[in-house]
């Protein structure tokens, strides 16, 4: 059956929406082109979306070009304002964003866990407070908080996990209790950086990919067929409890120590730098190390094309064997839990996540994809981080832009 005006006006101004969402300000005629709508259905669109407060003219097309043919169209930036918030083991860093995702604050704080769960929580949601009083918004319509754990599936909520500073959970019902106008939309960290580096990082060319987050926790997304797989309890991806060889014993139902974590966390990164002989490991993290061996191979800064005279005065740099046998054998480690991904799922692609896996860059993906090679008979990619640490504020404030933007359009 053909639809009804109504619907047929619904549907017309639904496309529009999403196209000014994802190509920015458009000229009518520019929307007549992408829509294959009529002249006289897109003047209409624009007057009932602009009389509805969703859009309004923000300029013109060109300097040649003048008259109501010229006139762009953008989405109404102050009708939402949104916060994304990344919680970590002993910080918090907020961004404050309007509805075209502009950002207009941003903001971190250290916590101190030890000063108790009260004045953890309260620095926190004070932090949020500030930044959106900074950024001239009154009154924020969602907020996405990423932070490290299990999301129930059932409820969107934190769950108890042990590990995990008590403020965490406390913080989104601090959230709930000082917003209580306010979406509060809660994911896990690594979920959310998968979903910044499809959008705008690594994985901008894939619809199915798994994100392996390395720093001071391990973790992997699972993105198949362009959706993220959390799992029936919200599980998914849950790499650090993975049993491998070459750790001491096994991990248990409450602790990872024994799992892949023990060969590819922080921690463990650092101290295999040490056994190295690797230069500059005190007072320096994981990151840090594995971007010093880097260079110390010749491959510049985070595997960014830079060679081994890329220094001061064009000095050759001597490849530095310790650092080559540290990435080595990190590359050895991290291929078993890829190659354990790449058995399972077939991605054809494995992303490098975190501030670990930006800092290794095409140096340590091309090791590790050597590895899966001889390892795996099934293709796989191995790619590092464009985004590194940033994906889970970036990945917090698209999930936040679309949830506002889906209600506010809908």
């Amino acid at each position: 059956m053909p639809a009804s005006p109504s619907t047929a006006r619904a549907i017309n101004d639904r496309l529009a929406l999403r196209l000014l969402q994802h190509e920015g300000p458009l000229t009518a005629g520019q929307l007549k082109q992408l829509t294959g709508l009529s002249r006289p259905t897109v003047a209409d669109l624009v007057e009932r979306l602009t009389a509805s407060g969703l859009i309004e003219m923000v300029g013109e097309a060109g300097e040649q070009r003048r008259g109501p043919n010229a006139r762009l169209y953008g989405l109404v930036a102050d009708r939402a304002y949104l916060a994304a918030l990344d919680v970590r083991l002993e910080s918090v860093s907020v961004l404050v964003s309007d509805l075209v995702g502009r950002v207009l604050a941003e903001a971190s704080v250290p916590i101190d866990g030890g000063s108790g769960t009260g004045p953890a929580v309260e620095q926190a949601v004070a932090l949020v407070e500030r930044a959106a009083k900074e950024a001239g918004a009154e009154h924020l319509h969602t907020v996405c908080v990423g932070a490290p754990g299990l999301i129930d599936p059932a409820t969107g909520e934190l769950r108890d996990t042990t590990g995990l500073p008590a403020w965490h959970r406390r913080l989104v019902a601090a959230l709930h209790e000082r917003l209580p106008d306010t979406r509060i939309v809660v994911e896990n960290e690594t979920n959310l950086a998968a979903l910044a580096e499809q959008r705008d990082g690594a994985a901008h060319d894939r619809d199915t990919f798994v994100l392996l987050w390395l720093g001071m926790g391990i973790g992997a997304a699972v993105v198949l067929d362009g959706a993220l797989r959390r799992g029936a309890s919200g599980g998914a991806g849950e790499l650090g409890f993975l049993p491998v060889p070459g750790t001491r014993g096994l991990p248990s139902s409450t602790d990872c120590e024994g799992g892949f974590h023990s060969l590819a966390g922080a921690g463990a990164v650092l101290e295999l730098a040490r056994e190295c002989g690797v230069s500059g490991v005190e007072g320096g993290g994981a990151a840090e190390v594995v971007r010093r061996a880097v260079a110390g191979v010749g491959g510049g800064e985070s595997g960014a094309g830079g060679g081994a005279d890329d220094t001061p005065g064009g000095a050759s740099v001597p490849s530095s064997p310790s650092a080559a046998r540290f990435l080595d054998t990190l590359a050895d480690r991290l291929a078993l839990g890829v190659a354990s991904v790449v058995a399972l799922l077939d991605p054809g692609c494995v992303v490098l996540g975190g501030e670990v896996g930006q800092a290794g860059g095409d140096e340590l993906a091309v090791r590790v994809a050597e590895r899966i090679v001889r390892m795996s008979p099934l293709p796989a990619e191995v790619r590092p981080s464009v985004l590194g640490g940033a994906a889970v504020l970036r990945g917090a404030l698209l999930t936040a832009q679309d949830g506002a933007q889906g209600e506010l359009f809908g």
